[in-house]
């Protein structure tokens, strides 16, 4: 995938910049090179092609050209850094930084390099025009062309002395031209002339050449050589190019007089006949030529430099310049590489932020670098392809959490279903405490509503003292995950008694928070069974036996009250003498079995009597030691005494049918109980519970015995009612508690009583 910068827009590869960069700076330093070689190659071309003018104006124009486009292009970087913070582009502000930076660094020993070479151009330029260099360079040019004048003026010589020697042969005739040959030879054995050769005017005659010399071959004259000869009547002209030989030929030719012209015979005019002309040549060595050349060419050129001696300047200051701001063309350059090197990575970053922001984690961020950038590219990609990973496998988990959310969803409510159906109030808790779940029978049971208690602490749900008491259970400590209890609670006026579960929730990786019920545990669970109406059966059960054993013990002094009453009818139908004491025995049976009648008719009715309980806050330890009170001394050798913890605290309880019950039990105690013994009233308080204990030690209760002892008319004492133990009971079971008897080890009786407190 291309890379782009922040705002979205391709951008070019890196290493495609750096390449643009260094492929830039190489064309300018070889278009510089160039421009050094082809002045370095201009001093071996011909003046006419390569004089210092055009070389000038080459510079010139090649220095502008630079200047320009160096100037532009450093411009046109500067006018994009200037647009980039201006538009607050990521890395803009490092960049310009950078930038100007390296400017900075290079541009104060560029500026003064720049000075200083031109101070010293300068100061060159006008030493190279002082005084005594031009007067040497012009003395030696002067006695070089002086040197050069007089071997031409020599040659010449030479040539005018061999037209007038040849002037008596007749150049025409054929058969003068050995006689021409060997006067030419003489010529050369007496003069320093390396040749000399005849003409008639154009037309070659003959010529010499000095052995010596080392010329293999006559050399091409110039073109216009013969016609200046003969027009002028002499000409000289140095000849280079000599074969056989590297140094300067000096030709020198003189032409002779023209010759009279014909006879005009006939009326024809006759053309006139050619000039002799003799050409003498003498060789210069070629150090001495070539000393002689150069010194008039530095003459020369000095001159010429002379002249344009400003232009000069100019145009190596035009070279400074160029240098100048190629140098900081090349910082602002590199400053720009660097700069890019940073920012792009920096750039695609930002850029590969904002799009796994936006949620593509496809992106990647692909920047050729090598660097520690290279590393946090690579870093930032890893970290992008494990958050797609991550969120895979967030997905799919998220996925799963749904199906199984949809599955709680539907159990749920198949519970909650079961929940609001069944009769037992189910309340749930979680592992802070708060009440998860509260069905219907629950919030019936309690008299609340679902907002009351839903979400809600236990204690905050449960703030009165009765419910409070359900908050209470909640909180103790589970045996095993498990508490079982009976709670008596006043709701509306009404107690109710309910049966209590408690079971500890454990999944097994629940933490358990700060004041959380127990440790390792998710929740608990409550169930409520509501007992109240079954305790009413069986308290209507109660009164059924209560009645019919009462029916049965009412039949029993019937019986002898009915066949009193048939004795008497049968002894005054026979009119028997004994009919007075038989009358006197039958009332007096029928008298003893009425009172009886009628004192279990008053138990009875005072059983029946007896007024629900009237709860208030009782001290339970003032309770019973007035009660023991009572029984101090009342039976020798029967000790009563009682066993109450200071601190116990005081208990909602009716205090009058409580006494009624402890002086019961302290009865019957004390009665079977000898001489000596001990009767002892014990209580105390455990997890919300009185406990209150009569014990003696006395003659003690059979075991076949104690299922019996608390229904009515049951007594194992021959005589009495059978109802102090059935009104013990009631008194205990209206006050939602609980009583139970045991054998008291070693010896006698204990009887235990159980009330909600």
């Amino acid at each position: 995938m291309p890379a782009h910068d922040f705002k979205g827009r391709r951008r070019r590869p890196q290493r495609s910049d750096a390449r643009w960069v260094v492929g830039g700076l190489l064309v300018l330093l070889v278009l510089f090179v160039g421009v050094l070689y082809f002045f370095q190659r201009t001093r071996d071309l011909p003046s006419f092609l390569a004089n210092n003018q055009v070389l000038l104006f080459v510079l010139w124009y090649v220095d502008i050209i630079l200047i320009v486009v160096i100037l532009f292009v450093l411009l046109r970087n500067l006018f994009k850094l200037m647009v980039e913070r201006r538009h607050r582009m990521l890395g803009s502000k490092f960049k310009v930084k950078l930038v100007l930076t390296f400017i900075g660094l290079s541009l104060i020993p560029v500026l003064l390099l720049f000075t200083i070479a031109t101070e010293l151009l300068q100061g060159s330029v006008d030493r190279w025009f002082t005084a005594p260099v031009q007067e040497v360079l012009e003395q030696g040019a002067a006695v070089a062309e002086e040197l050069v004048s007089r071997i031409e003026k020599g040659t010449l010589r030479d040539a005018s002395q061999l037209l007038q020697d040849i002037r008596p042969i007749d150049l025409a005739d054929p058969q003068q031209r050995p006689e021409l040959g060997d006067l030419l030879r003489q010529r050369l054995q007496t003069t320093n002339l390396a040749m000399v050769a005849v003409y008639d005017e154009r037309v070659f005659i003959q010529a010499a050449i000095d052995p010596q010399a080392g010329i293999t071959d006559l050399p091409e004259l110039p073109a216009d050589f013969l016609s200046d000869a003969a027009a002028t009547g002499w000409a000289v002209r140095p000849v280079r190019q000599v074969p056989g030989q590297s140094g300067r030929l000096i030709l020198a030719a003189a032409a002779g007089p023209p010759a009279p012209a014909p006879d005009e015979s006939g009326g024809d005019q006759a053309a006139p006949p050619p000039r002799p002309i003799v050409v003498a040549g003498a060789l210069m060595a070629p150090s001495l030529a070539e000393k002689t050349e150069r010194l008039i060419d530095a003459s020369q050129s000095y001159r010429q430099l002379e002249v344009q001696r400003e232009d000069l300047k100019a145009s190596h200051l035009l070279t400074f310049l160029m240098v100048t701001l190629l140098i900081l063309l090349a910082s602002s350059w590199v400053g720009l590489y660097l700069a890019r090197r940073v920012t792009v990575p920096i750039q695609a970053l930002a850029d590969g932020t904002r799009r796994i922001s936006l949620g593509d984690l496809d992106h990647r961020v692909e920047v050729a670098a090598d660097d520690e950038l290279g590393v946090l590219v690579d870093s930032f990609n890893r970290m992008t392809q494990e958050l797609k990973r991550n969120k895979e496998v967030i997905e799919q988990s998220n996925l799963e959490l749904v199906a199984a959310n949809e599955r709680l969803a539907e159990e749920r409510a198949l519970i909650g279903a079961v929940l609001e159906n069944v009769a037992a109030g189910v309340i749930s808790t979680d592992a802070a405490g708060r009440i998860f779940t509260c069905n219907g029978a629950a919030l019936r049971m309690l008299r609340q509503r679902e907002s009351e208690v839903i979400g809600l602490a236990a204690a905050d749900a449960w703030r009165d003292p009765e419910r409070r008491k359900v908050a209470d259970l909640l909180s103790e400590e589970l045996e095993n995950g498990h508490l079982a209890r009976e709670l008596h609670l006043v709701l509306g006026g009404e107690w109710k008694t309910f049966d209590a579960k408690v079971t500890a929730i454990d999944d097994g990786e629940s933490e358990q928070e700060e004041g959380a019920p127990g440790e390792g545990e998710s929740g608990r669970v409550i169930v409520l069974e509501d007992l109240t109406e079954l305790i009413k059966a069986q308290q209507l059960a109660a009164w059924n036996e209560a009645a019919r054993r009462i029916a049965h013990e009412i039949k029993n002094p019937l019986t002898p009250i009915k066949l009193s009453a048939e004795r008497l009818l049968y002894k005054s139908r026979q009119e028997d003498p004994a009919l007075g004491k038989a009358l006197e025995e039958a009332v007096e049976i029928i008298t003893r079995e009425v009172a009886s009648m009628q004192s279990m008719v008053d138990e009875f009715s005072r059983y029946a009597r007896m007024p629900g309980p009237r709860p208030t806050s009782v001290d339970v330890r003032r309770l019973i030691h007035e009660t023991i009170h009572l029984y101090r001394d009342l039976k020798p050798g029967v000790a009563v005494r009682g066993n109450i913890p200071t601190e116990l605290p005081a208990a909602q309880l009716d205090a009058e049918q409580i006494k009624r019950a402890l002086i019961n039990l302290i009865d019957n105690a004390l009665e079977a109980t000898d001489a000596p013994g001990v009767v002892e009233v014990s209580a105390e308080r455990r997890t919300g519970t009185l406990y209150i204990h009569v014990a003696d030690s006395g003659r003690g209760v059979p075991v076949e015995a104690r299922g019996k002892l608390f229904l009515p008319h049951f007594s194992t004492k021959g005589r009495g009612t059978g109802l102090g133990l059935s009104i013990v009971q009631r008194i205990i079971t209206e006050h939602h508690g609980t009583i139970r008897v045991e054998a008291n080890e070693p010896h006698g009786t204990i009887f235990t009583i159980e009330l909600p407190s």
